[in-house]
């Protein structure tokens, strides 16, 4: 999560580094105490799962035939039963039949896999009930554990390739926020805890955590936070707002209506904003940080830029990285809810009505709430990255870690600049050195 800056900051005045620990550690001390309040102690034990058994196998033969016709349905009417049909032999890998062939019909339906000579399959055991003896296999779905684990490890080889000890410390953040997820979170959420309370909570420990551990302990890296942190507040009191205002219930995906179908007593309304401010924290981070490291790079690159021209050159930056922001988001909401996009192109009712839906108005509002929770994270990060950097060294300027001033560049007049640049170039009549090259030590100063 969030770019990697390298360059080491300028050393922070005493005075500005004491501001920022007697802000930032209150506010990471509020987080854990919040954390413990609202810690699940009594969340739900998950249902019993289907035991049905499940094992291991490997398909060695794979035969097709012509699915015989059902005289109960209509001819010309498309039933499962148009095919594929036929046989498959798996060699059983694991159970009870570890090392035998057995015979499962083809998988047919929506969403049935198609099976090939040597794929890992997943057989489940059936029993007939009106005779338990009698027990029989189909095939469930693909192994997928091997592909999974090549990928993750293609995945951590190349950040650690590329990133080396900062890709370590991304792989662990990573490891921070799932961690958070999976044990405040969810469970919280689970338990009847407020969603939105718990997802500030949550994200606020992923940030203190993930922004510290890859970027360091830094005056840089504690802006960043307190941008985060501002802004993820914002981004809440706007999805609150939103959502009452389009009046959304959180029922607009059928995820939700199924999961209030298991989980009565769980707040949508709350989980939708949850959903909301978990899913821009990853792109918040990302602009706050680099806002506060343009703003460092600025400074180190011209120290006589006072407050208002680093805020001002900053937010430049900051303009042309939200811009692609912003079509990123739209992007990741269009192509997480493509099925659902597709839908709308069989619906036959007006545009408008499709518009002002429940799901449709759910991914709008998503998009708008995290775009303008990152829109006010640019000038919030950029103008405490501003103040943070020129505080204590004056706007005159001081290169970082001496005392020697910037000398600012003679005034030329315009006049003479233009003689300058119209005059052709002197031959060199400067005495070389033995080695044939003109002397060092001559005045390389133009006519400027």
């Amino acid at each position: 999560m969030g770019a990697d800056h390298t360059r080491s900051a300028p050393p922070t005045p005493p005075g500005v580094r004491r501001i920022l620990v007697v802000t930032v550690v209150p506010l990471f001390l509020a987080t854990l105490v919040a954390a413990i309040v609202l810690w699940p102690r009594d969340a739900p034990r998950p249902e019993a799962a289907d035991d049905t058994p499940r094992y291991h196998g490997t398909v060695t033969r794979v035969v097709s035939e012509p699915c015989p016709p059902n005289p109960a349905v209509p001819e010309g009417t498309p039933t499962a039963a148009d095919g594929p049909c036929g046989t498959v032999t798996v060699r059983v890998q694991t159970g009870p039949d570890a090392g035998q062939e057995v015979q499962t019909p083809i998988p047919t339906g929506p969403g049935a896999p198609r099976v090939d000579v040597d794929d890992d399959i997943i057989l489940v055991s059936l029993t007939d009930p009106e005779d338990p003896s009698v027990s029989t296999y189909n095939i469930a779905e693909h192994q997928r554990g091997k592909p999974l684990v090549w990928l993750a490890v293609l995945f951590a080889a190349a950040i650690v390739a590329f990133g080396r000890l900062r890709g370590l410390a991304a792989l662990g953040g990573l490891a921070a926020s799932f961690a958070i997820l999976l044990t405040f979170v969810l469970p919280g959420i689970s338990a009847g805890q407020p969603p939105l309370a718990v997802a500030i909570v949550g994200a606020s420990l992923i940030m203190f955590v993930v922004l510290y551990l890859t970027h360091g302990v830094s005056a840089q890296t504690s802006v960043a936070v307190l941008g985060t942190l501002a802004s993820l507040v914002l981004t809440g009191l706007l999805g609150l707002a939103a959502t009452g205002a389009t009046h959304l219930t959180g029922f607009g995906s059928e995820d939700a209506t199924t999961l209030s179908m298991f989980r009565g007593d769980v707040d949508l309304h709350g989980l939708l904003l949850a959903g909301i401010i978990i899913g821009s924290l990853g792109v918040l981070d990302d602009v706050t940080v680099t806002q506060a490291a343009a703003v460092n790079e600025l400074r180190h690159a011209n120290p006589n830029l006072s407050r208002r021209e680093l805020y001002r050159s900053a937010t430049r930056v900051g303009r042309a990285h939200i811009a692609s922001v912003v079509n990123t988001i739209v992007l990741a909401y269009a192509g997480a809810s493509l099925p659902l996009l597709l839908l709308l192109t069989a619906d036959s009712r007006a545009l408008g009505q499709i518009l002002t839906s429940e799901f449709l108005t759910t991914e709008i509002v998503r998009s708008v709430v995290a775009t303008l929770g990152l829109i006010a994270a640019v000038p919030l990060t950029t103008a405490l990255a501003a103040v943070v950097t020129t505080a204590g060294r004056g706007d005159t300027g001081v290169r970082s870690g001496g005392s020697t001033p910037v000398v600012p560049r003679p005034a030329t007049d315009r006049a003479e600049a233009l003689r300058a640049l119209s005059t052709p170039p002197t031959r060199n009549t400067s005495p070389a050195t033995p080695s044939g090259w003109p002397d060092p030590d001559r005045s390389t100063d133009t006519t400027w």
